[in-house]
């Protein structure tokens, strides 16, 4: 189902597509094209892709083809979603500690519009951070590494 998405394959396109999307969500999805999770996620972004066409941008991003936005945005879980609204970095409280990315894949098609749909609202009245509406037996649990350097 990926192939119904486009792909980002440098940091210059991702740079290009977050300043070049307006009024819209930004969706960026952060994985691998083989895994199996990934391929989940990649079902649930396409068959949403033209409901959310009037809100949303969606992208898949390879984490080996963006070392740079990888490490800034901490990808240490595959899949992870990122999303943006005029340039701007949307977070969402999903009620765990990083609200800077949604990791794991949605598990359903309504998780993903509803989310989309509160981000959309959010971005529209100035909030950079909105509450998640998926219940949150549906978030993935994780827990946060820190490495010292």
């Amino acid at each position: 189902m990926s192939f119904f998405l486009h792909k980002l394959s440098s940091k210059r396109d991702i740079d290009d597509a977050v300043k070049s999307v307006a009024e819209k969500v930004l969706v960026l999805r952060f994985g691998r094209d083989e895994d199996s999770v990934c391929l989940q996620l990649d079902e649930i972004l396409s068959k949403t892709a033209h409901d959310l066409s009037n809100m949303a941008s969606i992208y898949l991003v390879d984490v080996d083809t963006a070392p740079v936005y990888t490490r800034y945005f901490d990808i240490s879980f595959i899949p992870s979603t990122v999303f943006f609204f005029n340039g701007q970095h949307m977070k969402v409280d999903y009620g765990s500690p990083d609200h800077s990315k949604f990791v794991g894949s949605f598990k359903t098609k309504q998780d993903f519009m509803d989310l989309i749909e509160v981000i959309y609202r959010g971005a529209m009245r100035g909030k950079l951070i909105v509450r998640s509406p998926i219940d949150p037996r549906n978030i993935p649990k994780y827990d946060l590494l820190y490495r010292d350097i």
